[in-house]
């Protein structure tokens, strides 16, 4: 039976790997971390019907992920910088088109599905060897090696499989978020609770921005939109000095240390000559700005790529297969928000019904 071995368990990776159980192939994920629980695993996200929840009814997990999303999160408040709000997006009762789950909850929701032992945690990759048409040899940092038929890069922004495919390296937007988060905001941090909504609420004055948005059990999380990297408090403070009193908490108030992250995206277009035994998806292949994509076509990536995979004779010919659609689309995606990290400190007011 073919070698399938997918490095990376964020929501791409485990994705291919359901949909590839499903269809009765053979598969192994391998994850740096050292266990599911090792780290947080970010803020909310968005899932939209014409990408990630395609790949969901793919999976088989449709209905439990709306058991478990919140459409309410769906809800986008532009405001000021002083407060005032500009526009509202309301979701209609019973709209699924974009609902919320925390990404934490996705990730067990995938991994729940899996067959026992199929995530080998604690597998960092730091190499894959191995002449192209295959075997390819997998190095791992503790010294192991794995012998496999293709290689699967959902392994992110500094992905260890993408050269082999490909030179291209990730480069700095110029644009770089703090996260802070606040825990049980609506008796412990109310105001922000009403500024923020049941979804998400952003404000920017054409240097700096800050978007904030609900996450599930009484959180929420804030990102300050900057040019610049790390920075004091009281330094934050004096920057956003002519913001409201609000907004201004989201910098005072919150609860544990600022996480930095600057934005990171790969060269548009991004493409590479076909090799039968490797392939990407998400951001190894595609890194964009956060503008709402990048799950959700990491997890159509995966779903294309499992069905390519269980459909055609041969792993090449399943790999070009999916790479025939998966490149011009991410192309394209990638042309439409390439320098879009500076619309995120942009003051006007964005046209929601559009983007």
């Amino acid at each position: 039976m073919t070698r399938i071995d997918i490095i990376g368990a964020g929501p791409g990776g485990l994705t291919c790997a359901r949909i590839l159980q499903r269809r009765g192939l053979r598969v192994t994920v391998h994850d740096r971390d050292a266990g599911p629980g090792a780290r947080d695993q970010g803020g909310t996200l968005d899932l939209h019907a014409d990408n990630g929840q395609i790949a969901l009814r793919e999976a088989g997990l449709l209905d439990e992920f709306f058991r478990l999303c919140r459409p309410e999160g769906q809800e986008m408040r532009q405001l000021s910088p002083s407060g005032e709000l500009l526009f509202r997006l309301e979701p209609e009762p019973g709209e699924l088109v974009k609902p919320e789950i925390d990404r934490g909850d996705l990730r067990d929701l995938l991994l729940r599905s899996l067959e026992p032992g199929t995530v080998r945690w604690g597998s960092a990759l730091t190499a894959v060897g191995g002449p192209a048409d295959g075997p390819r040899t997998l190095h791992f940092a503790d010294g192991s090696t794995v012998e496999t038929d293709l290689v699967v890069g959902a392994d992110g922004a500094f992905s260890k499989v993408r050269p082999a495919v490909s030179p291209a390296v990730p480069q700095h937007t110029g644009v770089s978020f703090l996260e802070a988060w606040f825990e049980e905001v609506d008796t412990r941090h109310p105001e922000l609770a009403e500024l923020v909504g049941p979804g998400s609420a952003a404000a920017a004055d054409g240097e700096r921005g800050m978007f904030a948005q609900r996450n599930s059990r009484g959180r929420i999380r804030v990102y300050l939109i900057r040019r610049a990297g790390e920075a004091t408090e009281a330094a934050l403070l004096d920057e956003y000095a002519a913001w409201s009193p609000g907004w201004r908490r989201a910098i005072s108030d919150h609860d544990g240390p600022y996480v930095h992250r600057p934005i990171f995206a790969l060269p548009v277009p991004h493409t590479w000559e076909h090799v039968p035994t490797v392939t990407l998806l998400g951001d190894a292949a595609h890194l964009m700005p956060p503008l709402g994509v990048g799950v959700n076509l990491a997890m159509l990536d995966a779903s294309e790529l499992a069905v390519a995979l269980a459909s055609h004779d041969s792993v090449a010919a399943a790999v070009r297969a999916y790479e025939e659609t998966m490149l011009p689309r991410s192309v394209e995606t990638a042309t439409l928000l390439e320098g879009g990290a500076e619309q995120l400190l942009s003051a006007e007011v964005p046209d929601f019904a559009r983007d």
